[in-house]
């Protein structure tokens, strides 16, 4: 059975030179990361891909027994944590004394470092001051406000089920409480606009954040969103719109002090995500609940995504690990590049490169370097490669470059 625990000695014995971090870095392979899955929803977005259900809150309940089953049967022992992510579905849809009871989990189950980030996401519709009185009382540090727009169209577009006003009081309950926050939201909606675009950052920005993250969206395939595109039922935004609106929102948040430092995340210095530059850096982390994907000892590996048979197998005490993949040493470097590409403050080290996964950036991607430098889309100083303004508004096209290295 896979199971997600750091690695015994006598599989330490079997990693490679390269992978295994000096002991002072240890998330190289032991991972200081965890993931929590909790999957419900009052209905499920016609955009979202996600492992989510709705009309099953009735098994709430038993998916905390499972999780918590899921988490102790994976661990030897209780981990030390530096940041803790709980995303969804909707982690908030869970009521009061559910939401206490998981919180009692995750503190039953890791130990958190001095000065841990500890983030939960919640929809503004489902947030109300007992329970951001419960996540504080019990550590958490940060709320990420699923807010998406404030334009009442787009949200109706995108099957929100909010209203603007709800991420206002929302995000006043969270400053009320002494809790960090951040805000997500999605450009390029059916029917949108440079206008429409325009006014969800001048009234977000209205609201001073310290973190934004805006992406553009996305018709992911299956989705019913993407079954409407298919149907000819929508119509998505001119590519050329939604590049103008991308520029936007990156001139505009860095004139506001919050500067990109991955493709889709903005941030005043200091209040970046740091969960999610542990997935940008490759690092290992755990993964529990529905859906969950974990990165542990080398393997990288997912949960099944059946709510009911999720905890039917834990109840049987059966394995829940769906897809996983063991990858080889030069595979993982190219999906290393792959990922730090994306942070546009920070690109690729030569040097931390290299003592991460034991190869040359130049020795498996000279080619690579050579042509996004002569074409305008990477910089290199010689130590670091970052993306340009170019390179970024190309990003995906770039990215993909890194995956397949050169045979050393």
């Amino acid at each position: 059975m896979t199971t997600a625990r750091p690695a015994s000695d006598s599989e330490r014995s079997s990693i490679p030179v390269f992978d295994q971090r000096p002991a002072e870095h240890p998330s190289w392979i032991v991972p200081r990361s965890a993931y929590l899955h909790i999957p419900f929803c009052a209905h499920k977005c016609g955009y979202c891909d996600f492992a989510s259900v709705a009309g099953q809150d009735d098994l709430a309940d038993a998916y905390l027994d499972a999780l918590r089953h899921e988490i102790r049967r994976s661990l030897d022992d209780l981990p030390s944590l530096d940041t803790i992510f709980v995303g969804g579905g909707t982690p908030t849809r869970l009521s009061a004394l559910q939401l206490e009871r998981f919180c009692d989990i995750v503190r039953d189950t890791f130990r958190l470092l001095p000065g841990y980030e500890w983030t939960i996401e919640a929809n503004p519709g489902t947030l109300d001051r007992d329970k951001v009185a419960i996540l504080a009382r019990h550590g958490v540090t940060r709320v990420s406000l699923g807010a998406q727009s404030f334009d009442s169209d787009a949200l109706a577009a995108l099957e929100r089920n909010h209203a603007p006003r709800d991420v206002f009081r929302s995000v006043e309950l969270v400053r009320e409480a002494g809790l960090k926050w951040s805000l997500d939201l999605i450009f390029g909606a059916p029917g949108s606009s440079t206008r429409t675009w325009n006014s969800d950052l001048d009234t977000v920005l209205g609201l001073a954040p310290y973190h934004l993250s805006c992406y553009g969206l996305v018709y992911e395939k299956g989705t019913e969103l993407w079954k409407r595109l298919q149907a000819g039922l929508v119509e998505p935004v001119d590519e050329d719109l939604e590049a103008s609106m991308y520029e936007t929102t990156i001139d505009r948040l860095s004139a506001a002090g919050l500067d990109q430092y991955e493709i889709s995340n903005y941030a005043k210095s200091g209040f970046e995500c740091r969960h999610n530059l542990v997935y940008w850096r490759n690092d290992a982390y755990y993964g529990f609940g529905l859906g969950a994907a974990r990165y542990v000892a080398g393997l990288r590996a997912t949960n099944i995504r059946d709510l009911p048979g999720y905890i039917r197998r834990i109840e049987r005490g059966e394995d829940v690990t769906g897809p996983s993949e063991r990858l080889s040493p030069l595979e993982r470097a190219g999906e290393t590049a792959t990922l730090m590409i994306r942070r546009t403050s920070i690109g690729i080290g030569r040097a931390d490169f290299f003592i991460r996964t034991g190869f040359e950036l130049d020795a498996l991607f000279g080619p690579v370097l050579r042509k996004h430098e002569s074409n305008g889309l990477i910089s290199d100083d010689g130590h670091t490669i970052h993306l340009t303004r170019k390179g970024i508004m190309l990003a995906d096209c770039v990215a993909a470059d890194f995956t397949e290295p050169i045979q050393p």
